[in-house]
C-alpha cells in the first residue's frame, strides 16, 4: 500500500479539539507494533498513560482503529468508554484477557472481530497498516450508549462530546505468505 493510497486518519473530518498527550511503554508513535499487540502474538491491549487533557473532562474513551483495512470502512480493534476522569492510565492487558486494571463501570463494545475486548493487529499478508490508538476527553461521565452498539454509534457520540484528543499511531506489516 503506497502512502498515496492510504485512507485518511479517523479524525480528519472531525472538528478540531484540544490536543493532549498519550504515551505508552508498549507502543511508540511512528514505530512498528510489538508482537504483544498482534492478534497472533500476545493479543494484549497496550499500556497507555495520558495527561494535559482539558478542564471539564468528565470521562475518557479509548479506541484503536486501522484506517488501512481493505473494508472500505476501516477496522475497529478496540472501543472502550466511560472511563472515570480520575483514570489517566491503563495497564497492559486492561482491555484483554482477564481485563485486569480495567476500571469498574468502563464499557467495551464489540470490535470488528466481534468480541468485546482489544483485538490485535492482523493485516493481510504483506500489507503494512497503521493502528491509531486514541484517547478522548469526554464532556459527560457516561457517553450514553450501552455495550450492545456498534463502534460507529460510539464514534457518533464521541463526535459531539469530545473536548480533547490524544493519539499514538504505530504500524504493523504481516509477513508475506
Amino acid at each position: 500500500m503506497t502512502e498515496q493510497s492510504r485512507a485518511p486518519l479517523p479524525h480528519a473530518f472531525h472538528p478540531e479539539v484540544h490536543a493532549f498527550s498519550v504515551v505508552s511503554s508498549d507502543v511508540t508513535h511512528g514505530a512498528d507494533l510489538g508482537d504483544a499487540q498482534v492478534l497472533q502474538g500476545g493479543n494484549v491491549s497496550p499500556q497507555l498513560r495520558w495527561e494535559g487533557f482539558p478542564e471539564g473532562t468528565k470521562s475518557f474513551a479509548v479506541t484503536c482503529f486501522d484506517p488501512d483495512a481493505p473494508t472500505g470502512s476501516g477496522f475497529w480493534h478496540w472501543v472502550l468508554f466511560d472511563l472515570p476522569a480520575s483514570v489517566t492510565e491503563l495497564p497492559a492487558g486492561a482491555g484483554s484477557g482477564k481485563f485486569e486494571g480495567l476500571p469498574a463501570g468502563a464499557v467495551q463494545v464489540r470490535n470488528d472481530y466481534g468480541t468485546k475486548d482489544f483485538g490485535g493487529a492482523a493485516p493481510p499478508a504483506g500489507e503494512r497498516h497503521r493502528y491509531v490508538f486514541t484517547v478522548y476527553a469526554v464532556d459527560q461521565e457516561k457517553l450514553g450508549p450501552g455495550d450492545d452498539v456498534s463502534p460507529a454509534v460510539v464514534g457518533f457520540n464521541l463526535r459531539f462530546h469530545t473536548l480533547g484528543r490524544a493519539q499514538l499511531i504505530a504500524e504493523y506489516e504481516a509477513p508475506a505468505g
